[in-house]
């Protein structure tokens, strides 16, 4: 069997990756070096450059492909470098339609730094795939989608997006940050460009910023690489030997975020002192079939509306979490927790903010992988 063929947990081991030719070592070695030797202009074992490539980088890129069914990879300096990159394949006047819900720095990426530059961003709700087509002209290039949404949870139905984006001939993206390919494998359903944070799940200790980006066709994977090596923005070798180091471990992780996320769900959704869970393994969730039928669990990321609903509510529940930490990010084994409207979406207007259900009394949960009796009564001790 090749390793092209092997199942998915057996790909986060093994998928893309080789002992190293020089003693065999299993694991990749840290190329903690910027330039290489040549024996005449020109004439080098591949490397000349370690911000157009690395050995170290190559590997986690290989490996990033390798999980996400797709053929290139490619490896940034955070998430948002690689959606910056992926913006840097438009040009002034073009138009993208991007998801209405979405994380607060994607936002302020598309808002504050591309429109200046004569990019149009629509935001839709695309929970409705049909509210796409309205906003499609023949200026639009690219449609922006996350899903789950960040922090609201909600599900687009990605096989029905790319159909409508092969239908006009525009370019999809996906950040598939919160369901990693353990769960969600958008090239699958017809996606072109998957984007991650790898900070976030496929790093998983909280001690690494990176960005990736996979891809199948070789023509958009030459533009990505190109803009990835003439803008610079690619990550050190060190970093990408922790993320590949935390791929490694990607599908047990995972198992016990999405055994914890769905007590956790539960748990909160039977509290007297909670009024609205949002986490699309729930029935009632909006959605919910098309999450059954894209994703194969449910994941560990959670939102929730305290009763009370104000802004205060919400500040003193977290301030009283002991192991869940009040921190940015998520997807770490450790238990965070975050207030949206003052943390992760704060550069996103209220106004615009509270449209899409980011009102001042969510909190988002990222569940971690310790034991959840131990996460439920410190939850229960904050709520009470």
């Amino acid at each position: 069997m090749s390793k092209k063929e092997l199942k998915f947990n057996s790909k986060t081991i093994h998928g893309g990756q080789h002992p190293d030719k020089a003693y065999g070592a299993v694991m990749p070695p840290i190329y903690q070096t910027s330039t290489y030797a040549q024996s005449t202009p020109g004439g080098h074992l591949g490397y000349e450059y370690s911000r157009s490539a690395n050995p170290t980088r190559t590997a986690l890129e290989k490996a990033l492909a390798s999980i996400e069914n797709g053929e290139y990879g490619m490896a940034f300096g955070s998430g948002l470098a690689a959606i910056d990159a992926v913006i840097k394949l438009l040009s002034p006047g073009d138009e993208v339609i991007s998801t209405s819900d979405l994380y607060g720095g994607s936002y302020r990426l598309f808002k504050r730094v591309y429109e200046k530059f004569g990019i149009t961003f629509r935001f839709v709700d695309m929970s409705d795939v049909n509210n796409i087509s309205s906003q499609i002209n023949e200026k639009t290039k690219l449609v922006w989608v996350e899903t789950p949404t960040n922090p609201m949870m909600n599900i687009i139905d990605l096989k029905a997006v790319s159909e409508i984006t092969k239908k006009h001939g525009l370019l999809l993206a996906v950040d598939n940050t919160f369901a990693t390919p353990y769960l969600q494998r958008p090239l699958d359903l017809g996606v072109d460009i998957v984007m991650h944070s790898a900070t976030k799940y496929l790093g998983g200790h909280s001690d690494v910023v990176v960005g990736a980006l996979v891809v199948s066709d070789k023509e958009l994977a030459d533009r990505l690489y190109f803009i990835q090596n003439a803008s610079g923005a690619v990550c050190g070798p060190m970093d990408s030997f922790l993320t590949l180091r935390g791929i490694k471990t990607l599908h047990v992780r995972m198992q016990r975020h999405c055994e914890n996320g769905e007590a956790i769900a539960h748990f909160l959704n039977n509290h007297p002192k909670i009024e609205k869970v949002y986490w699309p393994g729930f029935e009632n969730h909006p959605n919910h079939k098309v999450a059954k039928n894209q994703m194969s669990g449910f994941g560990g990321m959670i939102s929730f509306i305290p009763k009370g609903g104000s802004y205060q509510d919400a500040i003193k529940i977290v301030e009283k979490l002991k192991i869940f930490t009040l921190a940015e990010s998520l997807g770490g084994v450790e238990s965070l927790a975050g207030h949206p409207a003052s943390m992760t979406h704060a550069s996103i207007p209220k106004e615009e903010r509270e449209k899409s259900g980011v009102v001042d009394a969510l909190i988002r949960l990222s569940v971690g992988i310790e034991d959840v009796e131990d996460l439920m009564d410190d939850l229960e001790q904050a709520l009470t």
